[in-house]
């Protein structure tokens, strides 16, 4: 039976594009349908009746990698790169007034769902204290966008990521975002933290800039000017009625360029803020924002930490690897130790980046192990710490483990973590820098112990 001229027409393109990733190259990471699995269909074999059903069900579907019980992977960090960075923690689990320590992480696509950095960010704040949620976005600028216990929602701005802005004048903000507004630009932020005491709004502060309107829970907090004689990032804190769930800021007069807001409250703890961009690559921090302005925004925040945590995208572009990236890597490491010197540096590897093969297997693709190798040279040579999350995660290979483990850990690109797999990452890293800290609080211990031992046995005791 033949089917009308229209349907069959459709039926045929629908195939040719489903078929388009097997095809064509450059489309490889777009599988929509596996059509090697069409086999094992046709073959469907019924399962021999078990003696122990439930006991077998269970096993089938525990994750290959167990969050639990995964093995830390140290840190690299022969020179005590993280030495500031732990004494800022051990102050904050002392509970000293103002001791607040703050981590900057910027990565790529997952960090913009806040998948893994939302992980850490619950564990810091569980063990440490809760300072606050940090920095968050003025609005969505992709649709899988979100910070974990905030929901935003916005209309109305021009939205233009470092990476794809139409304006590339590198003023960005801390985030690599801008937003620009007008009449109808307007944002919502839902907390489901209601004991944030403050607010900060990030702007770009501009001839013939407009004003913008704070309210909380309805309540005006505010308006706020941003024109000025001279172009500079600027940042307005108000203070938050005790129980708000709500913000709403809406433009108001004139023209608008806005990046974030920054939750924060007034108690020791880490404030652990996730920076990502999607389709993000190392080349974003060392060009694309604007030195000077990236550095005052850095400068404002005054980390104790700055993770960079990029090479997921660039693994596939194997002459970039090969030619640019330890340059571009070099220049971001400079960039963020002239803004903050002060601040300790680790230098994030990516997950394991996983593609398909033609006999259907799933295998690492072939400049990741580079990739992640320049960056441990790099960073030992230039004193910055270093978290080899690949072999952390389980090395060559794991993305397809992952993506055959039920449930499955990964996407059916090979490179974006389900919630699952996320968790595990994040708690891979915690942990790595868990035990790095215990080992800081040992050598505190032992020095301690030394200094009384001398002071107890000298002659004037």
């Amino acid at each position: 039976m033949l089917l009308p001229p229209k349907l069959t027409l459709t039926v045929l393109t629908l195939g040719v594009m489903l078929s388009v990733p097997d095809l064509i190259p450059a489309f490889k990471d777009y599988h929509v349908i596996d059509w090697t699995s069409f086999a094992k269909v046709v073959e469907f074999q019924p399962r021999i009746k078990s003696e122990n059903p439930i006991e077998e069900e269970q096993q089938r579907l525990k994750p290959d990698t167990s969050v639990e019980k995964a093995e830390i992977r140290p840190l690299i960090d022969p020179s005590n790169a993280l030495e500031p960075f732990f004494a800022s923690l051990y102050s904050t689990e002392r509970k000293d007034p103002g001791a607040i320590t703050r981590i900057l992480h910027y990565g790529d696509s997952p960090t913009t769902a806040d998948l893994i950095t939302a992980d850490v960010r619950f564990l810091f704040q569980k063990d440490f204290g809760d300072a606050g949620h940090g920095f968050a976005l003025v609005g969505k600028p992709w649709a899988w966008y979100g910070h974990r216990g905030l929901e935003i929602k916005s209309s109305g701005w021009k939205i233009e990521p470092a990476n794809t802005a139409e304006i590339k004048d590198g003023l960005y903000g801390l985030g690599a975002v801008s937003f620009r507004g007008s009449a109808a630009s307007q944002s919502r932020i839902i907390l489901k933290d209601t004991t944030h005491s403050a607010v900060e709004v990030s702007f770009l502060s501009q001839p013939d800039g407009g004003t913008f309107r704070l309210l909380a829970d309805g309540t005006e907090l505010g308006v706020v000017d941003t024109a000025s004689p001279v172009v500079t990032p600027s940042f307005q804190t108000f203070n938050l009625p005790s129980g708000v769930r709500e913000l709403q800021l809406s433009n108001v007069t004139g023209k608008i360029r806005l990046y974030g807001f920054r939750f924060s409250k007034a108690v020791p703890g880490v404030e652990y803020n996730s920076l990502g961009v999607n389709g993000a690559y190392i080349s974003i921090l060392a060009r694309m924002v604007d030195e000077q302005h990236w550095a005052d925004q850095l400068q404002h925040h005054r980390p104790n930490l700055v993770i960079i945590n990029y090479g997921t995208n660039e693994s596939v572009y194997t002459q970039f690897v090969d030619t640019a990236f330890e340059r571009e890597l070099l220049r971001t490491i400079a960039r963020v130790r002239k803004a903050v010197p002060q601040a300790a540096i680790l230098i994030m590897s990516p997950m394991d980046r996983g593609q398909k093969g033609s006999d259907g297997e799933i295998t690492t693709v072939p400049a990741l192990s580079r990739l992640v190798a320049i960056e441990q040279r790099v960073a030992a040579e230039k004193g910055c710490a270093f978290f080899n999350t690949f072999e952390a995660m389980g090395g060559p290979g794991t993305m397809g483990r992952w993506y055959h483990a039920e449930p499955r850990l990964v996407g059916a690109d090979f490179i974006h973590p389900m919630p699952g797999g996320a968790k595990i990452v994040g708690n891979l890293l915690y942990k790595s820098l868990q035990q790095g800290y215990r080992a800081h609080k040992l050598r505190i211990a032992k020095e301690k112990f030394a200094t009384i031992k001398v002071l107890s046995s000298s002659p004037a005791n």
